[in-house]
């Protein structure tokens, strides 16, 4: 009668060989010791990078699935919940293992705004057509990053205001933390905005979430950005502010209904206005370039990655995981995918290599069978995350150099304008436009790269040509 052999220690000895050898290539392959960083860092700070951003899986279906309920029939929320966690996962893999930076990306928010309220229900382009039109958007972008000019565009941007961009996309997470996330800032008709109701149970909560979260960040105990996030969504949950979450686990939806009408929807394209298309193309082209342009260089300055020329090394690989994601996004059946600005979270905890995003890749390839957990972390969870982020972006804005006019009065205007025009776009623009003329009045202007005044003239021809459109 034969028997089964138990393992032997060599057999044991092997494993743990093959184990530590697979630990070996991947310290190798993400240059762990270069960046000053290890796989525990790097593991915490993927982690900490999807739960802050975890909130667009139920934000971006919610606001595609309202303008699309609209021109179709039946519930397809659980299919958009799908979408969007898919073209995340595998948009920031190739981030991850192409590019090799810490960077997360996902359908952004304010172009997916953009894309329900203005294109399907302002303008009243089908759905698929306006899905088309991010398809096409991607391959551009594809075949801009492939010819590096996107990159080029990064390189040009002067020094001020890539520390001004990161300083003033702090400021814009700030922003976001203290209205929509927790409503300690809200609207007000006499003073524009005004301190919220503090006696509302989900201001009282984001407020003691703030100080629980500082607390951890001053103590410097690592991991301090995630504990808040759970610490505080705990309470929330304990204290009845905030319901529990109904179930763990269930099934995904899988988009049957909105994969690939994207290909459907360009059949469709010159049944529609041309030129409402054509607007509407370079609208997504200008919020993707320069949304992405602004996240890459912020948080890269953030991060240390921006080198002494003034430039993100492989840029162009980090714009090609940008552009197929929007392409893989619009054929699987959501807006255009950006890179986030959440990524500062995983930044700020020490994520430095590409494992970073691979990390937070897997994370939302999984989070498909756990959308009912992460639903239910409440918005005022992750208020502290963002407002203590944005502290350590802002940090950047002792790198500008105050003495010199031309610089700073750009850098200024360019920290203002983003948070305030709640655009990462609008606020490079008032930089670009003010940046060159104020080096020619210092009769500089030759000091200034061609590619500034190329911009600057594009982005003041927009301000025209929106003001006219206005006016009419």
């Amino acid at each position: 009668m034969s028997r089964k052999t138990p393992s032997t220690p060599t057999e044991a000895k092997s494993d743990s060989e093959a184990s530590s050898a697979n630990s070996v290539a991947i310290v190798g392959f993400f240059e762990f010791e270069e960046l000053g960083t290890n796989f525990r860092t790097e593991v915490l700070a993927g982690v900490t990078t999807f739960v802050t951003m975890a909130y667009i899986l139920a934000v971006n279906p919610d606001i595609l699935s309202s303008a699309i309920f609209l021109q179709e029939s039946g519930d397809l929320f659980g299919e958009l919940v799908f979408a969007t966690a898919i073209s995340s996962a595998l948009a920031t893999l190739i981030m991850g293992l192409y590019a090799k930076y810490p960077f997360a990306l996902a359908p952004g928010m304010g172009i997916n705004a953009y894309f329900a309220f203005s294109v399907v229900l302002g303008l009243g382009i089908e759905w698929r057509v306006a899905l088309a039109a991010v398809f096409i958007e991607g391959l551009i972008f594809i075949a801009m990053s492939l010819t590096k000019m996107r990159s080029r565009i990064v390189s040009a941007i002067p020094d001020c205001l890539k520390h001004a961009t990161a300083a003033g996309i702090g400021l814009f997470i700030a922003y976001i933390a203290l209205t929509s996330n927790s409503g300690i800032i809200v609207t007000s008709e006499t003073t524009t905005t005004t301190l919220g109701n503090l006696a509302d149970p989900n201001t009282l909560m984001a407020i003691a979430g703030i100080l629980i979260t500082a607390a951890f960040v001053a103590r410097r105990i690592k991991g301090a950005l995630l504990i808040g996030i759970l610490a505080t969504a705990l309470l929330g949950w304990i204290l009845g502010i905030a319901p529990w979450p109904q179930s763990i686990i269930g099934l995904p939806a899988l988009p049957v209904n909105i994969a690939g009408q994207a290909f459907v929807g360009l059949a469709g394209v010159l049944d529609n206005n041309i030129w409402n298309l054509l607007a509407v193309l370079l609208v997504f082209l200008f919020v993707d370039t320069f949304d992405t342009v602004g996240t890459l260089t912020g948080v890269g300055v953030k991060a240390g990655f921006v080198d002494a020329k003034g430039e993100l090394p492989r840029a162009s690989k980090a714009f090609m995981a940008d552009a197929i994601g929007t392409t893989a996004g619009a054929a699987l059946g959501t807006s255009t995918v950006a890179t986030y600005i959440e990524s500062a979270a995983g930044v700020s905890e020490g994520g430095r290599s590409g494992f970073t995003a691979v990390v937070t890749s897997v994370l939302f390839a999984l989070a498909i069978f756990f959308t009912p957990l992460l639903s239910a972390i409440p918005p005022f969870a992750t208020a502290p995350v963002l407002l203590i982020v944005g502290v350590l972006m802002a940090g950047s804005i002792t790198e500008i150099n105050w003495e010199d006019p031309a610089e700073s009065i750009p850098s200024f205007l360019t920290i203002l304008f983003i948070p305030l025009s709640f655009s990462i776009a609008e606020g490079l623009a008032v930089g670009f436009i003010s940046y060159p003329i104020l080096k020619a009045v210092q009769g500089k202007a030759h000091e200034t790269d061609v590619t500034v005044w190329i911009l600057a003239a594009v982005f003041l021809l927009r301000f025209v040509f929106l003001a006219l459109e206005i006016g009419a």
